[in-house]
């Protein structure tokens, strides 16, 4: 006797290899090169690369089959197209190393986001009606979410039954018996569900009309909300900078393209029903949100336009200024056009995404000229860039001589120290050879990345004569503000404490790092401190719980500076305020019903705003006394 529920899945399997044979290929080389990864550590690099390429390859060669089927092509036709997909594949795996190079992995994202685009559109390239782009993205997205459900519910069903069968038959299961469980779920039966719902019918959803209930709710009741609440937001903060005529904060940035995206986003998923009489109201909707982003577009090219006047193009610019110029044109697009295609928006992402990986008008290139145009620009002001070559700069100010290592580091670190062969007649790969061997204290051979990136951006910052700004790190990424400075204080008495008078003492206690926490025993007295976020140090004693807020303290102590300056210290290298304080002035007391808890700072650097308040906290020990009451 056979069940038909079983033929039904055997069939639908046989259906789903017939039909996406290239990508179940890939999902199995993708999952084995994941169990690979669990099992051998010594081939866990190869692994991990296998399956990035795989998982890209799978969407390249799902782009491809739908885009055959659609067009109806024949099937030898249809072999090279397929075979092209499997080419552009093999050539990913070799070309690209991701974890080796910023780089390449910034490109594998960017291509992972192609890819995926041109799933969403692959289908619909000639002129098929817009009702049919909709429906199957939306089957897409919603079989998407089912898939993940399955596999969840897939996955935690066998797990239990794994774990009851080692309780009662007492059976020794490996380590990474649970990874390999998930890896083979999510790799094959997750990829597998989700082809199986693909649709092949591309014709028949043009006369698909259905709309889920659901969809319209959760558009209308949660994202057109937030959308609301992000533009209110920041209209008024747009105003606020009219009135205070100040530059905009670079968190404006991230909250205008998080108002484009909740609001794209509801648009398209009530496209359909932006028609019906009962909801006249989208397209009101949609008219304003295009007008209010005409506002917020220009606060966003202020925003990053005055980044990279002031300290040039790095890729993370490149990209949000390739963000805002895209964003502008769907503005303008569906504010003046009449067809509202909306199959324009992941048409045009995917080929602004592809122009911004490799050639002249990449990100990389891009960004590579304006720093390169920066250094030299430094050196040529202090006349230091002589027939096509950089020289030792003899004298240079604080401020240019931060930004000049700052580039350097950023050039350093994004491409090497080649990067500047061009600019001096030293033979820089003997220079990276030689900083390769270099030993720490230790005698050991330097060999995490960080550090070998300090030693070459040292040794530079030393050829060029800017030494002694080399041991501040000044991203170019994360410029250092006009009017933020950086405070160090240290106490005049650390190595000594007096314990005179308490039970116990936690020494080396870290303040900065956020969500780390330590657990100690003494006596009956369970004791935990935890870092909840940046600068609040709870300490758990017992029942009782003691909390020290190092941004108020700190506050406190800056509101009258005049009484710091007397312990005032020649200023650091890279221009910070030094003082050395009595132990006193950074100690803190605390008493709860049973204990009484001391806190002293012996070391604390962070830096303020133009209002003298503390804004970052950059590092912070100290040491915690505790007595029993």
């Amino acid at each position: 006797m056979k069940f038909s529920s079983l033929k039904n899945l055997r069939q639908s399997v046989v259906n789903v290899l017939k039909r996406f044979y290239t990508e179940a290929i890939l999902a199995l080389i993708g999952t084995i090169a994941a169990i690979t990864y669990i099992e051998f550590d010594n081939l866990s690099d190869t692994a991990i690369k296998t399956m990035m390429t795989a998982a890209l390859g799978l969407v390249i060669n799902l782009s491809a089959t739908l885009f055959c089927e659609s067009r109806e092509i024949e099937k030898s036709q249809r072999l090279i197209l397929k075979f092209i997909a499997i080419l552009i594949t093999i050539t990913i795996f070799f070309t690209l190393n991701p974890l080796l190079s910023n780089k390449d992995l910034i490109r594998f994202f960017l291509l992972a986001l192609t890819g995926h685009l041109l799933v969403a559109f692959a289908a619909f390239t000639k002129s098929v009606g817009i009702q049919g782009f909709w429906q199957f993205n939306k089957t897409l997205f919603l079989h998407f979410l089912t898939s993940i459900l399955y596999s969840a519910v897939l996955f935690i069903g066998i797990a239990s039954a794994i774990g009851a069968m080692k309780l009662l038959f007492n059976i020794d299961l490996k380590r990474n018996t649970f990874y390999i469980l998930w890896v083979c779920i999510a790799g094959l039966f997750n990829t597998l569900f989700f082809l199986a719902g693909v649709p092949d019918d591309f014709k028949k959803l043009n006369q698909d009309f259905s709309y889920p209930k659901g969809l319209k709710i959760f558009t209308q009741y949660v994202l057109i909300p937030l959308a609301s609440l992000y533009v209110v937001i920041l209209l008024a903060y747009e105003i606020k900078i009219i009135i205070q005529w100040e530059l905009p904060e670079g968190i404006v940035s991230t909250l205008i393209l998080g108002y484009a995206v909740f609001g794209i986003l509801s648009l398209l998923l009530i496209f359909p029903i932006r028609e019906q009489a009962e909801n006249k109201w989208i397209k009101t909707f949609a008219r304003t949100f295009y007008f209010l982003m005409l506002p917020l577009l220009v606060l966003l090219f202020t925003a990053a336009g005055t980044r990279i006047f002031l300290y040039g193009i790095t890729e993370s610019r490149y990209f949000l200024m390739l963000l805002a110029f895209w964003l502008l044109f769907i503005t303008i697009y569906f504010l003046l056009s009449k067809k509202q295609n909306i199959k324009v928006i992941p048409v045009s992402l995917s080929m602004l995404t592809l122009l911004s990986i490799y050639g002249p008008q990449s990100a990389f290139s891009v960004s590579l000229y304006s720093q390169k145009r920066i250094l030299l620009n430094i050196f040529e002001r202090h006349h230091a860039f002589q027939e096509g070559k950089l020289v030792k700069i003899s004298k240079i100010s604080n401020q240019d001589g931060q930004k000049a290592v700052a580039t350097l580091e950023y050039l350093i670190g994004h491409n090497d120290l080649d990067v500047l062969q061009s600019y001096v007649t030293k033979d820089l790969q003997t220079v990276t050879d030689s900083l390769g061997r270099v030993k720490d204290s230790y005698g050991l051979v330097r060999t995490y990345k960080n550090d070998i990136l300090d030693q070459k951006v040292k040794w530079a910052a030393s050829y060029f004569g800017l030494k002694n700004f080399s041991g501040y790190h000044y991203y170019a990424d994360q410029p250092k503000l006009d009017d933020e400075k950086t405070y160090i204080f240290n106490t005049s008495q650390t190595e000594i404490i007096e314990v005179t008078g308490y039970d116990f003492i936690i020494n080396q206690v870290s303040i900065n790092y956020s969500d780390s926490s330590d657990q100690y025993v003494t006596g009956k007295t369970l004791v935990k401190t935890w870092t909840k976020k940046e600068g609040l140090l709870e300490i758990s004693l017992d029942h009782d719980k003691i909390t020290f807020n190092s941004y108020k303290l700190i506050n406190e102590l800056m509101k009258d500076s005049a009484k710091l300056e007397p312990y005032s210290q020649k200023p650091d290298r890279d221009n910070s305020h030094q003082y050395i304080l009595p132990s006193k002035t950074l100690t803190f007391t605390k008493k709860t019903k049973n204990f009484i808890v001391t806190l002293k700072i012996n070391t604390i650097r962070f830096s303020t705003d133009k209002n003298n308040k503390v804004k970052a906290l950059n590092f912070a020990m100290g040491t915690c006394l505790i007595k029993r009451i």
